[in-house]
């Protein structure tokens, strides 16, 4: 099977505020001398891993990211009757496990990635403190594992600071995605109106605010390391089959949440190029280092994709030893790409994705 499975994918979305910086505004980056929008990294992955397509098709291979595991073990010892201090001690020492916990705190002081087994064993050991009525010894508190079977850590990893030994290195990076061509944080000035205000002495509005939004077609890359992901998930290569097809169709068909009441910004990708093979990977970003300009943006933005790919073929040789297109651009016609490419539909690439053919 190949080594590495890389997505390049663009996404129009209209009028919208995916991404939101300290300041409540979008997210933006400097590049080829001109502003862009940004939707970072950890704002996608949430979205995809939280997103009820990954639920669906993973069921528990799923991990949660919490500093509340002390917080939850305390509240199911004090449903089960144990004193409110020994609940607060027994489950301290819980939460240490997992990381560092302040002096009269119960949380972790970080948030902390969860695989299912280690809730199991978190739980299990609630129960057997209160039936048991007692404190947990050192024996009880092996709840770590080196290789849980949650998908999400698998693909993004975690790191325990305060338990290295079982750190889990991420099988698939996500760059922050980017807008091809040059765009500005517009403001959205609006009022609200008092539904129960008559307009008899008052006329003027209940509240006034002002809201960051921008548009823009998105470049977004991903890399997958199927080796380690399989590595990750303790040598089991049909469910990295199936975090791969999950992790795909979640990046293709989910939109962050940000601001989406407001903005209905939801998007599908208009385009996904999916590379495979061996070959160290490689972004398609030089592409934009010159904005697209133009109304016909997706057009040339798929072209100038293409036409990077070939480039850097050209200069160090294949980078993949095969690629499937995905257009859903009615102006796009078929790939420039070098040979070995293939086109066709999400459930077809999902499938590509499974075999070397």
């Amino acid at each position: 099977m190949s080594h590495f499975i890389q997505l390049h994918l663009l996404t129009s979305y209209p009028p919208a505020n995916l991404n939101r910086d300290d300041l409540g505004r979008p997210k933006t980056a400097i590049m080829g001398g001109a502003k862009r929008l940004r939707v970072s990294s950890q704002s996608l992955k949430r979205t995809w891993r939280t997103s009820s397509l990954f639920e669906e098709a993973l069921g528990q291979h799923r991990g949660h990211r919490t500093k509340r595991v002390g917080l939850e073990a305390e509240k199911h010892l004090l449903a089960k009757g144990i004193k409110e201090k020994d609940a607060r001690d027994w489950a301290t020492e819980i939460a240490r496990v997992f990381g560092d916990v302040a002096k009269g705190e119960v949380e972790t002081s970080q948030l902390v990635h969860i695989g299912p087994e280690e809730q199991a064993a978190v739980n299990a050991l609630v129960d057997k403190l209160a039936e048991e009525s007692r404190a947990p010894e050192k024996e009880d508190l092996d709840l770590l594992r080196h290789k849980p079977s949650a998908v999400d850590i698998a693909l993004f990893g975690r790191m325990l600071a305060a338990s290295p030994a079982f750190n889990v290195e991420a099988a698939c990076q996500v760059a922050h995605a980017i807008t091809v061509h040059a765009a500005e944080v517009e403001d959205d000035y609006f009022t609200a109106v008092d539904d129960l205000n008559a307009g008899d002495e008052h006329r003027g509005a209940a509240h006034v605010g002002e809201a960051g939004f921008g548009a823009g077609l998105f470049y977004s890359y991903v890399c997958i390391d199927r080796e380690q992901l399989i590595d990750n998930l303790n040598s089991d290569a049909e469910l990295a089959d199936r975090a791969i097809a999950a992790l795909v169709e979640a990046a293709v068909r989910t939109s962050p949440k940000g601001k989406q009441n407001s903005f209905g910004s939801r998007a599908h990708a208009s385009y996904v190029l999916a590379e495979k093979g061996d070959q160290q990977p490689r972004s398609l970003s030089v592409a934009f280092l010159r904005p697209v300009n133009g109304q016909d943006q997706s057009v040339e933005a798929i072209a100038r994709l293409e036409s990077q790919a070939n480039a850097f073929d050209a200069a160090y040789g294949n980078g993949a030893d095969h690629r499937f297109v995905v257009s859903a651009d009615p102006e796009y016609k078929k790939p420039s790409l070098n040979e070995n490419v293939s086109t066709g539909s999400l459930a077809e690439l999902i499938d590509f994705l499974k075999t070397d053919q």
